[in-house]
């Protein structure tokens, strides 16, 4: 019998946060987007508070005075860094692993003896290895472990494991008729409302649907849905470092911006990161994509929004190909005198390195230029990100984004690596 694992890191951006400073431990603590924008993550005494996801900083900035909550920018290299760790103690612990998210990943614990004991230590080892607190949710799909692991989050009386095979039919049919559909992986707030209109309300009358009628109507996404729900199992474990069909490198400025230079600055800045991440899957692209636009919520400003596809003359991850494709596509598309909100690229018709399609009179990547890209990724990946750059990314700092009270590279930085102090 397949028996499928969901570890899931408990706010997981709030708990990066706490993890090096223990003075914070118990503090309410919000996590902000880019250019502290919005709140995207929140610990567990933020939530008591009523604090939403999602919601304005700037409407709640008495609101965290009154209460003494903490407001962290964001800080993916940490988020991401503690990530990789957790996956690799997760590695460590089964040999079949697919990383969902940044937080999350799926086991497969065919043939493990107590499975739900052996959640349990996955849970106490992690928290142990890198003070992360997890929830475990088991069962013989993935649907049905994504669904556990919603429990083991909310019903603290299993104490951050649980296992459906532990329990009945009748007491699952039970558990599940307590929560909406909603709740069910892949079902969305808008599927959620038409699934009601049709007198589906629980996750128990989805489990209870004809799965053919629910294909007619909803797609056959819907209908592996209620299958898994029945515990029969339609989706396997997908290979970690599944390359990517699109690559994407967008973020909004700190504020609008005129000069040209600093916009192309910023595609720079993006364009590079892209071709880092088309090498490091050891892939190649055909055409990049440039966006630019205004801030649709300054109505005082003129609006404008274009976007510029740009064929390569042959697949290439040299960051240099890339960037003349991309500064060519943003001339074609920069108006002077607006006022720029936001760029981005995207990297589109990818392919493996190894896997093209050889033209007899098409141009390839200079192999010494294959090299000097890879020392690049090497020297960044050691010594920091954009240690090594192209010259027209620093052009202009103007479109750094806000990050106001972002907390130390503890672990990818030797400069702000935290150090105890002995009395």
């Amino acid at each position: 019998m397949t028996i499928y694992a969901l570890v899931d890191a408990n706010n997981f951006y709030a708990t990066c946060e706490k993890v090096f400073n223990p003075a914070i431990t118990h503090t309410p603590l919000v996590v902000l987007s880019n250019n502290d924008g919005c709140i995207v993550a929140r610990s567990a005494e933020a939530k008591d508070l009523g604090i939403p996801m999602g919601a304005p900083m700037h409407e709640w900035k008495d609101f965290f005075a009154a209460h003494g909550v903490i407001a962290m920018s964001s800080n993916y290299t940490l988020y991401g860094d503690m990530s990789a760790r957790m996956l690799s103690l997760l590695q460590d612990l089964c040999p079949e692993v697919e990383s969902y998210s940044i937080d999350e990943s799926f086991l497969k614990l065919d043939g493990f003896p107590d499975i739900t004991g052996y959640g349990r230590y996955i849970r106490a080892h992690v928290q142990q290895c890198i003070k992360v607190t997890c929830g475990v949710g088991i069962g013989p799909t993935k649907t049905l472990s994504k669904f556990a692991n919603h429990i083991a989050k909310k019903r603290h009386e299993y104490g951050g494991v649980f296992n459906c095979l532990d329990h009945s039919e009748a007491v699952m049919a039970e558990i599940m008729a307590d929560y909406p559909t909603s709740e069910v992986w892949g079902v969305g707030r808008r599927l959620s409302k038409h699934l009601s209109e049709d007198g589906i309300e629980t996750v128990l009358d989805l489990a209870h649907c004809d799965a053919v009628a629910i294909r007619q109507r909803y797609g056959i996404v819907l209908e592996k849905t209620v299958r898994e729900l029945r515990g029969e199992s339609c989706l396997s474990l997908e290979a970690i470092g599944r390359p990517k069909d699109q690559i994407i490198a967008s973020r909004s400025f700190a504020t609008t911006l005129i000069d040209p230079n600093a916009v192309k600055a910023a595609l720079a800045s993006h364009i590079s990161r892209a071709a880092e991440k088309l090498r490091a899957q050891e892939s190649v692209c055909a055409h990049v994509y440039v966006m630019i636009n205004t801030n649709p919520f300054r109505t005082q400003d003129q609006q404008y929004r274009k976007t510029m596809l740009v064929p390569l003359p042959h697949p290439s991850a040299d960051t240099a190909v890339l960037m003349n494709a991309a500064m060519n596509g943003l001339r074609k598309i920069f108006m002077p005198g607006l006022r720029y909100h936001k760029c981005g690229v995207m990297l589109g018709e990818i392919s493996q390195t190894d896997r093209q399609q050889s033209d007899l009179f098409a141009a390839v990547d200079d192999p010494k230029r294959l090299r000097l890209m890879s020392l690049m990724d090497s020297v960044n990946k050691a010594q920091g990100s954009g240690t090594l750059h192209m010259a027209n990314t620093g052009l202009s700092a103007a479109w750094h984004m806000r990050n106001a009270n972002k907390s130390p590279h503890y672990t990818t930085c030797w400069d702000e690596f935290p150090v105890a102090y002995a009395n």
